[in-house]
């Protein structure tokens, strides 16, 4: 994981101010005082060769004159000075440095980095304003302000940004774990604070702000990781078109960098949101409200108008009002005044005594169906708001939680408002700020759905995809000097991977021949020009449909010719595709199906609405590979399209699951084939007798910028999976999945404590759902867990041992650790499961595989000299062994 000497900079015993002063305004003076003036509870020493003391404290002329090695060093200095002194540090032993300085050139950045990098010494900045931690008393920043302790972390790339936070949230009595500024972020990044923060116990939510991402799959490895333990808000700067470049597909000009952004903030698990409001607002609701599962809202109020309001925010925002069932309705009827509303919103009217909210909220959550309840009360003089808290709190604060509070109001509902909020119920300001934040928590726990899957570079097919053939025609595309595939090429490759095409014959450019090639399809027939310099055939007149006689095809033929060569008198033209008219009901969809190449994320699929004015109706949505049924089935449901594919009226419904085949084939090709850059299939026909491509392009590049190396999230490994025989039984060895949660639970559960202890450390069997969760849901970039399982009493598979190596960010070092089923000890299993280890780790470039080991687990010890480690006492450990293979020293060879 990338938090090595992270500790020493945001959790540091010791600092030293490099350029710390006394100057009025300086930033020196400014971080000298905020730091030791702010109860910091380590040790602080001010750096300065013009001075002795300040106020009585002593200042040091050089870093070898401090008392002690500091762990964290601030520097203030000018540009030239930095990466002399980031070396002299690093020498000294310090292994973090916040980097405050602006204006460094770019072989002063380079130097500064190659002095910390021998060290590892970690470096926040250069040209960020800093950092604070409140609960240590920490500001090492030069901020106007301090912050209040708290469990909400902010991380900003906006120094302005987070002096601006600092304001807003101390007006509010918002605090924070962290406060972090990166600025330039030449080492600490996203990546880095995602993997710190995600496993820190002061921080329940993680907020971000985000201008840019250099390291896309390290920060989506650790946004997926972080993501699982606790919430991960961000706002991404930068919503606007501006910027999109020109492509040859359709695909090309809709899959711009924002959009492929909300892609990949979605599949990490985390929840994008708009404004910085909106950042604290998902905070505290994800904070208290995230253990609800519904998706529904019933609003319960005491006001029509306030209840009305909420219905068309809930309208707006896509939220789904539940339908109350016949006996919730009948029951309220029993208990409510004969004038209430009788629907949803329930409307008790503006009379009601404490009772009479208790009684209501008592019927709706009778009802499972109901979903959530978002509470919303207007003061009157009947009874005071206070009384109606008190009486609903033991209803509301019920785990899982249910309710939502909005008291309107000011002073007159104050005390209700504590009294909720104390009771930990999420609670707003308005009926729309609480409906926006359900929509948030809606769209969140579908975010959530998709990190969880892991998806295979090479999905399940009926057949496979004839991957030679596409190499092939590929590579002679490129041979001839051209990077776009004609109409009948395209077609074949996706022939190959298993896509229908409508059947399309290549002619040359004689009016004869298209009416002879449309004879020999049958009508009618539909015939397009073919030029390696027309992409989209329709704009210039390049499509003709419907021709029902050898004639009419003569006649289209030479009209187009005419026409594209007026409109485009350099194209090229190569001759005219025939084929034939697919015969689809009026109730088949056009859709579009495409690739393209990100330049932050890499390859990216799109989904939507196709036809000739896809660009205008801009019905679509991204994905990034690779992808599986779920993720497939996700992707369609984020556009609008998704609905008339459920059918309606007399139309039935749509062949889904033909259409998510062919979104998992694209994604397979995506991998398979590196030297795709684009490709479109519009329109892809799509009605309940399955799915077509009437037309396709694909463009390819010698620069091979797809791939599965350069998807932003590696596939599953699904090639490292092996059967063999072992002692009699057939033992499959495969990585590790995320659906083996419950499988992995009962290998956990039948271990001896003992086995536990020796593994772990302790002897506890019980796990939490999120340890397991990190257990089986891995990232492959950066861990590799190795499963043996075998078929067990029923022919269900059981889980015999497991394999688990995590490699530092560098991949210098990786630690391991192995477990087997303890009623099969001592029969090899262990051994072998090591052996894949080392093999995958050799084979993928991993420099030394280490673990502690206690002094009296022997079988692991023992183990680990058999298979070459070096073994000593552990330094720091009483009581382990410290054992390491240096994998670099031997000879690389295939898993």
């Amino acid at each position: 994981m990338s938090i090595r000497h992270l500790d020493h900079l945001l959790a540091p015993a010791s600092v030293a101010v490099i350029g710390a002063s006394q100057r009025p305004a300086s930033v020196g003076a400014t971080v000298w005082r905020n730091l030791h003036g702010n109860g910091f509870k380590g040790r602080s020493y001010a750096v300065n060769p013009e001075h002795s003391e300040f106020d009585g404290v002593p200042v040091y002329p050089r870093v070898a004159a401090l008392p002690e090695v500091p762990e964290l060093a601030i520097v203030c200095t000018p540009p030239a000075s930095v990466p002399g002194l980031i070396a002299e540090l690093a020498e000294a032993g310090t292994r973090a440095a916040v980097v405050l300085t602006a204006g460094l050139d770019k072989a002063q950045r380079q130097a500064m980095l190659d002095a910390a990098k021998p060290h590892v010494l970690r470096i926040l900045g250069p040209n960020c304003i800093g950092m604070l931690v409140p609960h240590l008393g920490l500001n090492a920043s030069f901020a106007h302000i301090g912050a209040l302790p708290g469990e909400l972390a902010f991380v900003t790339q906006s120094g302005a940004l987070m002096t601006a936070m600092l304001d807003w949230a101390h007006s509010r009595r918002i605090g924070f774990s962290h406060l972090v500024s990166l600025g330039e972020h030449a080492d600490v990044d996203f990546g880095d604070m995602l993997d710190y923060l995600g496993s820190d116990a002061k921080t329940r939510a993680i907020l971000l702000y985000i201008e840019s991402i250099e390291a896309p799959r390290k920060f989506m490895s650790a946004a997926r990781a972080a993501a699982r333990n606790k919430p991960v808000i961000v706002v991404k700067s930068g919503r606007s078109a501006q910027g999109q470049r020109a492509a040859a597909s359709h695909t090309g000009a809709l899959a711009g960098s924002d959009i492929v952004y909300d892609a990949a903030i979605a599949r990490a698990g985390m929840l994008r949101v708009d404004t910085m409001q909106q950042l604290f607002l998902a905070a505290e609701t994800l904070a208290r409200f995230r253990a609800n599962r519904g998706e529904k809202l019933v609003i319960l109020t005491n006001g029509g108008g306030a209840g009305v309001m909420a219905a068309d925010c809930a309208a707006h925002t896509g939220v789904e009002l539940a339908e109350l069932s016949a006996d919730t309705l009948a029951r309220l009827d029993a208990q409510m005044p004969a004038n209430w509303s009788r629907g949803n919103p329930v409307d008790i009217i503006g009379d009601a005594p404490a009772a009479r909210y208790v009684q209501a909220l008592e019927a709706i959550n009778a009802d499972p169906e109901a979903g959530a309840v978002l509470f919303v009360h207007a003061p009157t003089a009947i009874v005071p708001s206070a009384d109606i808290a008190r009486a609903l709190v033991p209803l509301a604060s019920q785990s899982p939680p249910r309710v939502l509070g909005c008291w309107l109001g000011g002073d007159s509902v104050e005390e209700a408002r504590r009294l909720f909020r104390e009771a930990g119920i999420a609670g707003f300001e308005t009926p729309e700020e609480a409906v926006r934040a359900f929509a948030m928590l809606v769209t969140y726990r579908r975010n959530q759905a998709q990190l969880i899957e892991a998806a295979p570079a090479r999905p399940e097919q009926a057949r496979e995809p004839d991957l030679k053939a596409v190499r092939a025609l590929v590579q002679q595309v490129l041979g001839s000097g051209r990077d776009m595939l004609d109409e009948v090429e395209a077609k074949a490759v996706l022939d190959a991977y298993g896509i229908p095409v409508v059947a399309t014959t290549r002619v040359e450019a004689d009016p004869a021949a298209a009416a002879e090639a449309a004879m020999a399809i049958g009508f009618p027939v539909a015939i397009k020009i073919l030029s390696p310099d027309i992409s989209h055939k329709s704009d210039v007149g390049g499509v003709v449909l419907g021709l029902a006689g050898a004639a009419q095809v003569r006649a289209a033929a030479a009209d187009m010719l005419e026409r594209v060569r007026a409109q485009r008198p350099a194209a090229r033209i190569a001759g005219f595709t025939v084929q034939a008219m697919v015969d689809r009901k009026s109730g088949a969809q056009e859709l579009i199906v495409g690739a393209s190449i990100d330049r932050v994320f890499g390859p990216v699929i799109l989904f939507g609405q196709g036809g000739t004015a896809v660009e205008v109706l801009a019905d679509r949505a991204v994905a990034l590979p690779p992808l599986n049924e779920p993720l497939a089935r996700a992707l369609v449901a984020r556009t609008r399209v998704a609905r008339l594919l459920h059918g309606f009226r007399d139309t039935p419904p749509a062949d889904e699951a033909a259409l998510h085949r062919v979104l998992m084939a694209v994604s397979q090709l995506l991998a398979d084939i590196p030297q795709i850059a684009e490709l479109d299939i519009n329109p892809l026909i799509v009605d309940a007798k399955g799915a077509v491509a009437l037309d396709a392009r694909i463009r390819v590049s010698m620069a091979a910028p797809a791939g599965a190396l350069n998807f932003a999230i590696r596939p599953y490994p699904a090639q490292l999976v092996q059967t063999l025989d072992w002692h009699g039984r057939r033992l499959t060895l495969r990585p590790i999945r995320p659906e083996d949660e419950a499988q992995h639970l009962e290998f956990l559960q039948h271990l001896d404590p003992e086995d536990v202890r020796l593994r772990v450390f302790y002897s506890r069997r019980s796990i939490e759902r999120s340890e397991l969760a990190r257990l089986t849901q891995i990232d492959y970039a950066r861990e590799m867990a190795f499963v043996a399982t075998a078929p067990g009493p029923g022919g269900v598979e059981q889980t015999l041992g497991v394999v688990r190596a995590v490699a530092d960010p560098d991949n210098v070092e990786a630690e391991f650790g192995i477990i087997v089923r303890s009623e099969i000890k001592g029969e090899g299993l262990g051994e072998l499961l090591m052996t894949q280890i080392i093999d995958y780790l050799r084979q993928h470039g991993t420099q030394r595989l280490v673990a502690t080991v206690l002094n009296e687990n022997t079988r692991m010890l023992q183990l680990a000299r058999d298979l070459g480690f070096r073994e000593e006492a552990h330094k720091h450990e009483p009581g382990t062994r410290w054992v390491e293979l240096d994998l670099a020293a031997m000879a690389a060879g295939p898993v």
